[in-house]
């Protein structure tokens, strides 16, 4: 664990500037260009008939869908239907056989994604998995592994490094017009109404019981993203009732909600809530502190984007247009609204042109376990009753 408070910020900072913003998921007009005179078509399979469907391989000038997975047949003909594609099997392990493929989409329920992604790279494939990397810390290590045995990419699609504020966040950043960010504040308010526990038989699904912190990556990414800090140390505080589904759920997890109070690399503080039954709107959103500006995301319920600014002693709080950041960084035919504020068009780009481009992804497998990891210990923090303990490192020496 990197005890230096002001090492991993630094080079962190170094490393984005000198890749420039177009690998820090930024985007850029030559970045957009490679991607579009490139004849090279990356072969996709898409694993997982739900939120698989919402991407666009299909449409990317680099690449094509050629095999889709899904073990309900009405799951497996919409997964063909969206795109365009013949080829469709009801066995993952027959669809890594397949040698039409170059690399597979992992959007299988959470608690498979690392199982799903290890075999997949195993089996010569890159992977591009839904979040999280894995549901506990040896799962993140396996799939580390895996990517470093086999050589090949690993990408995980955490939609809020992609969302319009965020990377106008992760812009203000590198221009330095926050000053120092020193506490940060990440919210994931989700209800999870009944019927999110059951399929269409009526069976529970992987979703019954989640513990809250098993899910974190829609808030720590907000941190992470932009300053490049790892969070190090937690105390986390759970609630639950006596409600049927926390009594019975195979996770063994008391809580809906929970939050985490954690140190950073930086030495600096970070509020990460994750709640499932709250009285609220839905929410994905950070505030950022900074010392010389401040930036707050609105809610999803028709809410404004906020930004503070501190001076000579004055505050004030304006609200602040987004730009759509799409629509100039992206190719054209990926310019267009897609889920969580724009992001799933910049995560199909992303992934296709690390592939093109023989590099690696903004968010490779540390930066993806960096993100995972912290809920991970907050969910046993909790399960402690607020002890404090330490996020484990996954990131080789000289890495970030």
């Amino acid at each position: 664990m990197n005890n230096n408070p002001t090492r991993q910020p630094v080079s962190r900072r170094t490393f984005l500037k000198t890749v420039g913003a177009t690998t820090a998921a930024i985007g850029s007009s030559a970045h957009v260009a490679l991607g579009q005179a490139n004849e090279k078509k990356i072969r996709m399979a898409v694993v997982g008939g739900g939120f698989g469907r919402s991407f666009f391989w299909h449409e990317h000038p680099n690449s094509t869908v050629t095999a889709v997975c899904d073990v309900q047949p009405k799951a497996l003909d919409r997964l063909k239907k969206t795109f365009r594609c013949d080829t469709g099997y009801d066995d993952f392990h027959k669809l890594l056989a397949d040698k039409n493929i170059d690399a597979v989409a992992v959007f299988t329920p959470a608690p498979l994604h690392a199982y799903h992604s290890v075999k997949a790279l195993e089996a010569g494939k890159h992977v591009i998995s839904a979040v999280p990397v894995a549901m506990t810390l040896e799962g993140c290590q396996q799939v580390i592994d895996a990517v470093n045995r086999s050589g090949l990419t690993y990408m995980m699609a955490e939609t809020s490094v992609y969302r319009q504020e965020t990377i106008s966040a992760r812009q203000w950043y590198q221009e330095d017009k926050f000053g120092h960010i020193f506490f940060t504040e990440l919210e994931y308010f989700h209800e999870k109404i009944l019927k999110h526990y059951y399929d269409d038989r009526g069976l529970p699904t992987w979703r019954y019981g989640l513990p809250p912190m098993l899910y974190p990556t829609h808030c720590t990414s907000y941190l992470t993203s932009i300053t490049g800090e790892r969070f190090t140390e937690v105390c986390a505080i759970g609630w639950g009732d006596d409600h049927e589904v926390l009594q019975s759920n195979l996770y063994h997890n008391p809580f809906w909600n929970t939050t985490g109070f954690f140190k950073t690399s930086g030495g600096n503080s970070s509020k990460v809530s994750v709640f499932w039954h709250v009285a609220a709107p839905v929410v994905e959103r950070a505030t950022w502190y900074g010392t010389k500006m401040s930036f707050s995301m609105p809610r999803e319920d028709g809410g404004i984007s906020m930004l503070g600014w501190g001076r000579d002693g004055q505050t004030a709080y304006e609200p602040v247009e987004i730009p759509k950041h799409y629509m100039t960084m992206l190719p054209e035919p990926l310019r267009r609204e897609s889920g969580h504020s724009g992001s799933h068009t910049f995560i199909t780009h992303e992934f296709v042109t690390a592939l093109i481009e023989q590099r690696k992804p903004f968010i490779d497998i540390y930066e993806a376990v960096a993100y995972t990891a912290p809920g991970i210990v907050a969910h046993e923090s909790a399960l402690r009753d607020g002890e404090r303990l330490i996020v484990p490192s996954f990131d080789p020496e000289g890495v970030r």
